[in-house]
């Protein structure tokens, strides 16, 4: 990538934090770019994404990630240590971004696919997150990790995910879903199910992206363990 390029990313990526009103160090930007541009170079490899353009996964899988850390820390105490399992984590989103701009909380990134927990590993040394780690196995077969909060972005339907997930949320803790459009039918397939419920719906606005997003936010239903 040409050093032009380069600027007009970090430009891009300075102005979104900006607009999300999320305070960003000049440590954390270079963390961000440096996970981008190792994204982009794993890729070709090991086809982490099927965005391949730098401008598309800057928007796309960075601020998309970041557009949920203000949300995530008005709910839970930025400065208090958090633990965050991260479910179908990929090549790390949204973990890696946790990690990054929450250095207080301890991330787990969980994928069943070992090159990608592969590249997680790989990051975590690179960019000195001694607060990240990868897991690599199916999270229904993984011990409870008893987490504050079990996050994923677009890894399976709401009923799904409390299904397979939701065993690693301890008691009082929360299961937050990634999604594009409000998904009105599998929030009534969850409530069907009765374990979970849908505590909250927030709208997100990510920089730069012209399409919908929210978080759907979950807690266990009254009565259950």
């Amino acid at each position: 990538m040409s050093p032009a390029s380069e600027a007009n990313l970090a430009q891009r990526l300075t102005q979104a934090c900006d607009s999300l009103g999320l305070p960003v160090n000049a440590a954390q930007t270079d963390q961000l770019l440096t996970y981008l541009a190792q994204m982009q170079r794993w890729n070709r490899t090991y086809n982490l994404t099927a965005i391949r353009d730098p401008e598309q996964m800057l928007v796309q899988h960075l601020l998309d990630s970041l557009s949920v850390v203000n949300p995530l820390a008005r709910t839970f105490d930025p400065a208090v240590p958090t633990t965050v399992y991260d479910i179908g984590s990929g090549g790390g989103l949204p973990g890696v971004v946790l990690a990054i701009m929450l250095p207080a909380w301890q991330v787990s990134c969980v994928d069943a696919v070992e090159k990608k927990m592969a590249f997680v590993r790989q990051m975590s040394g690179v960019l000195s997150l001694p607060n990240l780690r990868a897991i690599h196995g199916r999270v229904e077969t993984l011990e409870p990790a008893q987490c504050d909060i079990v996050i994923s972005r677009a890894f399976a339907s709401l009923n799904d995910f409390a299904s397979l997930a939701g065993r690693h949320v301890r008691n009082d803790g929360t299961l937050v879903g990634m999604k594009g459009k409000v998904p009105e039918d599998e929030i009534q397939a969850l409530h069907q199910q009765g374990e979970w419920h849908v505590e909250h719906i927030q709208a997100l606005q990510v920089p730069q992206l012209d399409a919908q997003r929210c978080l759907i936010w979950m807690r266990r239903s009254q009565g259950t363990l």
